[in-house]
């Protein structure tokens, strides 16, 4: 790219043109994903360009530079000649007959954003005698480089946490774990420019842009910035939450199969939020820009999730005399999703480096603004809930005890159940060396029952039960339910289990509550209940069956496809009647995708998508959403007509794959009874055979090892 520049009058044109050596200097510095044509290098590293000239530089004049930040050159940095301070820019110029190698070295602490360049050459006395047109180039975060805060020194960590598009996002339940593909697509067309629109048009950047671009230095300021834009609340995010139907305005949550369209969908509007997301896509989306500016980040689904909103350390559950659920503030999720971001804390005492939780969805404020974190991953797991940012808060997330009260007929509470270890369970994220999950509960917790676990505890004031508490001492009855792996669609039985550890028999009253939930303990409607009355012998185990019908569950079923069933079990002589609950995830079928043939970059190659209809009733409006990073954008394939129940539906769609490397196509099937169906092909994009180069061909070796494993 050449960027020719103004003439002086006061003598002839000695700069001719501006090469910025983008393909060489985006090679480098790891960018080239992102575009082979601009300029974009990261921050702490060289690079160079080069000045076309008509002669050579006349005696004792010289060049100056001087960098330009903002839509109004807010920010105005005049680069030193040779090595200066390390925090300051230098370069250096090597000259021959008629071209200027200029190497630009910027410090590791550099403001990330769109730079604007111009060269002055100067005279011996210093006025200016000619000067460029402004060269534009973006910069980034670099965790290549060894001074940057957001240094990451293990080459494996860097290729999944920065060049990684496509990812795996966790959800279901801590004992029925399931997952779906997502495209984050971070150097997709145009996506870089909207991650610098997004900070552009957050609060502070509205309220004064200079000292938001002064800032923009700071991973700890940009990632705040990320999580509070990436929602819509009080700002000019996004993205608009919404846990309920109908989504009629928008898209639901669980149709999303990536963020390129999200953020696209958005800049395109004018920067007007899209509707709707919800925990997992809010993070996934911050995924996608923390990546895009160069700050290694991960996406992490916490199960059994505390949301306390009193700061107390423990979700209160109020239920009336019928197992009926009142208003409660505090919730626990089945499932809750945010990222974390690798980098150094300079702001903080040492040790709390590393990651750092970053969490976008809209839950509680945090310094007038709904965002969450930075907040160190190992100050979670130490209990030191005086860092910044929102410790105590994450640290609930993870660690809260779950308590379920009935309030009587006269306003009194009565303590049903204390559970202190079903929180924060089973805390996941992709693995680094394929598609597989990867468990970091012991990043945020010690071992449950540890000495270690007490003193944490302890120190963070949360309730620790004592070996000798009532609590502990053994109930003659025990309660349980069990239940098969259900598919959506199916009937299915739910056994509850009354477990008698007395000598004598014990006469006692059962109700077991069926309903359907949110993933974040939202009602849906109750649907079914029964109740009697049942003698356990001594010693014995008593077994209820409860038959959930298809019929009864779809008319209130959310789009999680959860089922909550509640057993309350009263016994005369008992001081307390004994209660548990369990939630039933219902599984979903897959689709079948096939590519077949060699995909090559610009020929085009064909999807062929099938689809069988698992439900005993006709499926209507039936959609496949298709999309990949590198080989297309997001498109949609309707269904002509409805597909019948035991009906299979195929459908094809040609595309021509735009980058090399190993790719993978996410489909998505939705209609108006059946919802969220994923489906996803790994897809091996060459130049040709022969065109192969080194460096690609590492990289597709590579990923081809990781998607095998």
């Amino acid at each position: 790219m050449c960027v020719f520049p103004k003439i002086s009058a006061r003598l002839h044109c000695l700069i001719t043109g501006v090469d910025l050596r983008s393909n060489e200097n985006n090679l480098a510095h790891h960018t080239r994903e992102i575009d082979r044509e601009r300029l974009i290098v990261r921050r702490g590293q060289p690079f160079s360009i080069a000045l076309q000239c008509s002669d050579s530089l006349p005696p004792e004049h010289y060049l100056e530079l001087v960098l330009h930040l903002g839509k109004k050159d807010e920010v105005v940095i005049k680069a030193q000649k040779e090595r200066g301070a390390g925090d300051k820019w230098w370069f250096n110029q090597q000259g021959a007959q008629d071209e200027i190698l200029l190497t630009l070295h910027s410090p590791a602490d550099a403001i990330i954003g769109q730079y604007h360049l111009a060269v002055l050459m100067m005279s011996p006395d210093g006025h200016i005698l000619e000067e460029t047109d402004k060269i534009g180039f973006h910069l980034l975060f670099n965790p290549w480089c060894k001074d940057d805060a957001v240094y990451l020194p293990d080459e494996s960590l860097l290729q999944e946490y920065v060049m990684n598009e496509d990812g795996v996002i966790y959800m279901g339940a801590w004992n029925n774990i399931g997952s779906i593909p997502w495209n984050y697509g971070q150097f997709e067309d145009n996506v870089m420019d909207i991650c610098f629109e997004v900070l552009d048009n957050s609060k502070h950047a509205l309220k004064n842009s200079k000292m938001d671009i002064e800032n923009r230095f700071d991973p700890v300021y940009v990632g705040r910035m990320i999580t509070a834009m990436v929602n819509a609340n009080g700002d000019r995010g996004v993205l608009v939450g919404r846990w309920h139907e109908p989504y009629s305005d928008g898209v639901a949550p669980q149709r999303w199969t990536g963020s390129v369209p999200i953020l696209q969908q958005w800049s395109n509007d004018g920067v007007k939020a899209v509707k709707y997301g919800q925990c997992w896509v809010f993070a996934a989306v911050a995924c996608t820009v923390l990546r895009c500016l160069g700050i290694p980040t991960r996406q992490i689904t916490n199960f059994a999730s505390a949301h306390d909103t009193d700061g107390n350390l423990s979700v209160d559950f109020l239920l009336n005399e019928k197992l009926e659920s009142l208003d409660n503030h505090d919730s626990s999720w089945n499932f809750h999703c945010w990222v974390e971001s690798w980098m150094r804390r300079d702001d903080l005492p040492e040790g709390n480096d590393g990651w750092q939780v970053l969490d976008p969805t809209p839950q509680e404020l945090s310094d007038g603004e709904f965002c969450c974190g930075p907040c160190p991953v190992t100050a979670i797991k130490e209990g030191n809930l005086g860092v910044k940012y929102d410790a105590p808060f994450v640290f609930a997330e993870v660690n809260a005890d779950i308590i379920h009260w009935i309030v009587q007929s006269d306003g009194q509470r009565l303590k049903i159940t204390v559970d202190d270890s079903s929180v924060g369970r089973n805390i996941s994220t992709k693995s680094v060396y394929g598609n597989h999950r990867e468990d970091v509960t012991l990043q945020y917790k010690y071992p449950e029952g540890s000495e270690k676990e007490r003193e944490v505890y302890e120190k963070a004031g949360r309730r620790v039960t004592e070996p000798n508490d009532d609590s502990t001492e053994k109930r003659p009855l025990q309660l349980s339910v069990k239940y098969p792996n259900p598919v959506f669609g199916t009937d299915f039985d739910v056994i509850v289990e009354v477990k008698n550890e007395e000598s004598s028999d014990i006469s006692a009253q059962l109700t077991i509550v069926a309903k359907a939930v949110t993933y974040n303990s939202l009602s849906r409607g109750e649907f079914q209940r029964q109740t009697t009355n049942v003698t356990v012998p001594a010693h014995q185990i008593h077994k209820e069956v409860l038959r959930l019908h298809y019929d009864d569950y779809v008319k209130c079923v959310s789009d999680h496809h959860l089922i909550r069933v509640m057993a309350f079990l009263e016994a005369p002589g008992e001081n307390e009647p004994i209660m548990t609950m369990v939630n039933i995830p219902l599984s979903m079928p897959e689709l079948l995708i096939q590519v077949p043939g060699k995909a090559i970059v610009g020929k085009e190659v064909t999807a062929y998508i099938s689809f069988t209809n698992p439900l005993p009733v006709p499926l209507k409006g039936g959609m496949f959403t298709v999309e990949g990073a590198g080989l297309l954008s997001a498109s949609e394939i309707h269904v002509d007509g409805d597909v019948a129940p035991g009906q299979k539906v195929s459908v094809s769609l040609s595309f021509s794959p735009t980058r090399v490397g190993v790719r993978r196509l996410l489909v998505d099937f939705d209609s108006d009874r059946l919802k969220d169906v994923k489906g996803v092909a790994t897809v091996v994009v060459l130049k040709t055979i022969r065109g192969l180069s080194h460096v690609d061909l590492k990289m597709i070796l590579y990923a081809l090892v990781l998607f095998s494993i």
